[in-house]
C-alpha cells in the first residue's frame, strides 16, 4: 500500500471528518473518551492483569513443583495419597498418577494466549522435567500433567490459581462508565446543535420569504445572543417590507392616475396625425411603469402555496402564443410544489416572453430533481446570448444590443426579476446553449415536489 506524502495528510483527514456541527462536537466529545478509555484498558492489563497473572502463575508452578518432587523423593502410594491429601487441603490442588501413560501430543492453548504463555514460562522455570498443560478444556480449572518414570502426574488446579479471572469486572464497568460518559455528552451537544439548527432553519425560510413564527431563544448564551439578533433584524425588515409595499401601492395610483387622465384626453380628442404614435408612447410608459413596480415590489409578501407547475407553464405559453411564437410544454401531470404563485408566474411569463420575443420557436419543460427539487427549462431558437454576456444579462436595465435583438417594449428588466423571484425561493436562475439553437434559461429550486402521475403532459 502506497502511503501519502506528509503535506497531504492534513488535506486526506480533513475530506473524512464530518461537515456538521453535530458530528464535530461529538467526535470532540468521543473521541478523547474513546482514547482515554483505550489507554486505561491498556495499562490497566499490561502494568496490573498481566502481573498479577505472572505471579499466580509462578505461585502455581511453585506448588506443583513441591508436589512433583515430594513424591519424586518417596515415589510410593503411601506418599502420593499423602502428597494429594496436603495439596486438596492446603492447596486446592487435585493430584493422581496415571501409570504407564504419556503426554499428549496434542498442544491446545487458548485464543489470546496471554495466560498460556505466563503459564508455560513459570512452569518452565520450575519444573526438569516435561510437562503439558490444557487451560482451554475446563472453564474453571487447569490441567497440567508432569512425565514421571511410573507414568503422569496429573494435577488439576482451579484457574483462579493461575490468572486474575476478574479482569473482565474491571472492563465491564469501564464500558458501562464510558457508554453512561458518552450518553450524557450526546444528549447535551445535541440540545445545543438543535438549537443551532433551529436558528439556521428559521432564517433560511425568512430568507425563502416564508413566515417564520417567533420562536423562543434557547442553549447557550451565544446561541441566545445570535436567535435574538436575528428576530430583531427579521422584524426591521419586514417593517421595511410593509413600508415599501404601502409606498409602492401609492405610488402605483399615483403613476396611473395621470397616465389614464391622458388616455382619456386621447381619446376624446378629435383625429390627428400623432395621435396613433401618442397612443404607443402611452402604452409604452405603461408597460415600462409595470416593469419598474414589479422590480421593486419583489415578493410583497406573497405567500407560498402548492402550485400545479404544469397549469403555470401553460399560462406562460398562451401569452407567448399571442405574439406569435410555437410554443411546446412538456412537464409530469400533476407535478406540484410549494411557491409564491403570483411571483413565480411573473418570472415565467418573463422568461417566456423574452424567447417569444427573440426566437420562432419556444419550449417549456419541468422536471423534479433526483436530489430533490425542481428544475424549468425555457428555450427559444433565437440568436442566443454570448456566454460571457450570461452575468450582465441579470443586470437591471441590461439591455445587450449587440447580442439579441432590443425588446422595444422592454427595459431590460424581464431576466432580473425572474432571478430574483427564484432566489427569493432559495433557488436560481442560469443561462446556457439551447438544443434548439438558441438561449436556455434554467430555473432551479430546492423546494419539494410531488409528481400525482409519472405519465408527461405536452402542450404544442
Amino acid at each position: 500500500m502506497r502511503l501519502l506524502p506528509a503535506y497531504l495528510w492534513p488535506r486526506f483527514l480533513k475530506r473524512r471528518l464530518p461537515t456538521s456541527l453535530w458530528g464535530r462536537s461529538l467526535l470532540i466529545i468521543v473521541l478523547p473518551v474513546l482514547v482515554m478509555q483505550t489507554a486505561v484498558t491498556w495499562i490497566f492489563f499490561d502494568a496490573h492483569w498481566q502481573t498479577v497473572t505472572a505471579r499466580l502463575s509462578e505461585g502455581l508452578a511453585g506448588d506443583i513443583a513441591w508436589a512433583v518432587e515430594s513424591y519424586e523423593d518417596d515415589p510410593t502410594r503411601e506418599n502420593l495419597d499423602r502428597i494429594a491429601e496436603r495439596a486438596e487441603r492446603s492447596m486446592s490442588l487435585s493430584i493422581v498418577l496415571q501409570e504407564d501413560r504419556t503426554l499428549p501430543t496434542e498442544q491446545r492453548r487458548g485464543a489470546i494466549g496471554v495466560v498460556d504463555r505466563v503459564l508455560d514460562k513459570a512452569l518452565a522455570g520450575r519444573l526438569d522435567r516435561p510437562y503439558w498443560f490444557d487451560t482451554t478444556r475446563y472453564p474453571a480449572y487447569v490441567d497440567i500433567q508432569v512425565q514421571e518414570p511410573q507414568g503422569v502426574l496429573r494435577i488439576i488446579a482451579p484457574r483462579e490459581r493461575a490468572v486474575a479471572t476478574q479482569a473482565h469486572i474491571f472492563v465491564l464497568w469501564l464500558a458501562v462508565a464510558t457508554i453512561l460518559l458518552m450518553g450524557v455528552a450526546i444528549l447535551f451537544i445535541r440540545n445545543q446543535v438543535r438549537a443551532i439548527e433551529r436558528l439556521a432553519d428559521a432564517a433560511e425560510a425568512f430568507g425563502r420569504g416564508e413566515t417564520v413564527p417567533r420562536f423562543k431563544p434557547h442553549g447557550a448564551r451565544e446561541v441566545r445572543a445570535a436567535a435574538t439578533a436575528f428576530l430583531a433584524m427579521r422584524d426591521r425588515i419586514q417593517r421595511h417590507i410593509d413600508q415599501r409595499t404601502a409606498l409602492l401601492a401609492s405610488v402605483s395610483h399615483d403613476l396611473r392616475t395621470p397616465l389614464t387622465r391622458l388616455r382619456l384626453e386621447l381619446a376624446l380628442a378629435p383625429p390627428f396625425k400623432r395621435q396613433a404614435a401618442m397612443r404607443g408612447d402611452l402604452d409604452e410608459m405603461e408597460h415600462m411603469i409595470d416593469e419598474y413596480l414589479d422590480f421593486a415590489r419583489g415578493e410583497a409578501g406573497e405567500p407560498p402555496a402548492p402550485v400545479a407547475i404544469p397549469d403555470l407553464l401553460n399560462a406562460a405559453a398562451a401569452d407567448a402564443r399571442r405574439v406569435g411564437a410555437e410554443v411546446e410544454v412538456v412537464a409530469p401531470a400533476g407535478l406540484t410544489t410549494a411557491v409564491r404563485p403570483l411571483a413565480f408566474k411573473r418570472a415565467l411569463v418573463n422568461l417566456t416572453g423574452n424567447a417569444a420575443a427573440h426566437g420562432d420557436r419556444v419550449r417549456l419543460s419541468a422536471r423534479p430533481l433526483a436530489s430533490g427539487g425542481l428544475e424549468i427549462l425555457v428555450e427559444d431558437d433565437g440568436p442566443g446570448i454570448p456566454e460571457a454576456l450570461h452575468e450582465e444579462a441579470f443586470r437591471p436595465f441590461s439591455r445587450l444590443d449587440e447580442s439579441r435583438n432590443q425588446n422595444r417594449k422592454g427595459v431590460g428588466l424581464g431576466l432580473a426579476i425572474a432571478r430574483d423571484v427564484a432566489r427569493g425561493h432559495g433557488g436560481d436562475v442560469t443561462l446556457g446553449r439551447s438544443d434548439l439553437g438558441g438561449l436556455k434559461a434554467v430555473i432551479r429550486l430546492p423546494t419539494p415536489v410531488s409528481t400525482a402521475a409519472p405519465s408527461s403532459e405536452t402542450a404544442p
